[in-house]
């Protein structure tokens, strides 16, 4: 079946790519399970530096089309990318080929109403710049364009006249600022110790956990994602350390056109174990919502001096 002289060619041009221009990128567009798309020439890979990863695509879109409420049934779609995650370097794709074709565009897959597909819009792009791998966004994605993309018509910027789609693009904005700001976001997407489970198991709830951490520091970020409308005011997971974790991120906040429900800013962890730790924090998971919260170094170290100066001998 395969074509051999094909991937030689492959091999040879990426080769030869990289010996003129060493800064450029070389993607493939790869839907099969050739091994090794992007390891180096000189391992025998084909020599691309990322690969886009179809099946991650189509599993998070399957997902989302679906009302809430069967998603309980389908938590493999959301977890199942992890089991092949450090196979190549991928790149999570939501590209042209989703919006075409009588495909509907992002906002018109999602199921509910507006208020709800805005939200399950929210909570997918979130999902995404915290889940391992490059990103990239199709045109139009960024500020929930209604109709599919045309060639021959130009995007529907006059909409952003209007309040919903003034905030998704606020979003991305600041969605794109907390994953430029947070190395734990992407220093280690190809690596195993980049990622970690909290809880991949509450199927019931339609919520997983999980930690990412940075490559050159012990900064950690905690993120939770709840795929269903219904909040939880009183949800806990367990945490690596002790201290207080600021809520750097909530997809739900009001200025994204959410229903605002959160932390205050943030949480102080408990010595309660669960998920195999320790420590763990009671938190606030607002309704198709994903929260990102980060451990203060500073504010956990000065809380802790403040106790230790104000101690009472005897107590």
């Amino acid at each position: 079946r395969e074509n051999i002289e094909a991937a030689d060619f492959l091999r040879q041009t990426n080769h030869l790519i990289f010996s003129y221009f060493p800064g450029a990128l070389s993607i493939a567009e790869e839907s099969t399970s050739w091994p090794m798309v992007s390891a180096p020439t000189y391992l025998g890979g084909l020599g691309f530096n990322l690969k886009w990863n179809m099946g991650w695509m189509h599993d998070m879109l399957d997902y989302f089309e679906m009302d809430p409420w069967f998603r309980q049934f389908h938590q493999n779609n959301i977890t199942f990318s992890m089991w092949y995650n450090h196979s190549e370097n991928f790149m999570l794709a939501l590209s042209h080929d989703e919006v075409v074709h009588g495909k509907s565009n992002i906002i018109g897959k999602m199921p509910g109403d507006e208020w709800q597909k805005l939200a399950n819009m929210r909570c997918l792009y979130a999902y995404m710049f915290t889940h391992p791998g490059k990103k990239t966004l199709f045109m139009g994605m960024e500020f929930a364009q209604w109709s599919e993309w045309n060639v021959w018509s130009d995007l529907e910027w006059h909409l952003l006249q209007y309040p919903a789609h003034q905030q998704m693009s606020q979003f991305l904005t600041d969605l794109n600022y907390v994953y430029r700001h947070e190395p734990a976001l992407y220093t280690q997407d190809f690596e195993e110790p980049g990622f970690e489970w909290i809880d991949c198991t509450d199927s019931r709830h339609s919520v997983v956990s999980f930690i990412r951490r940075d490559k050159h520091s012990d900064d950690c970020v905690i993120v939770v994602c709840n795929y269903t409308p219904q909040p939880h005011s009183h949800y806990r997971i367990g945490v690596p350390e002790h201290g207080f974790y600021h809520e750097l991120f909530n997809s739900d906040a009001r200025k994204y056109g959410g229903s605002n429900m959160g932390n205050l800013g943030g949480k102080w962890a408990d010595e309660w174990s669960i998920h195999n730790r320790k420590f763990s924090l009671d938190i606030c998971i607002p309704p198709l919502g994903v929260s990102i919260f980060k451990l203060d170094r500073n504010r956990t170290a000065a809380a802790y001096e403040w106790r230790d100066n104000n101690a009472i001998e005897g107590t």
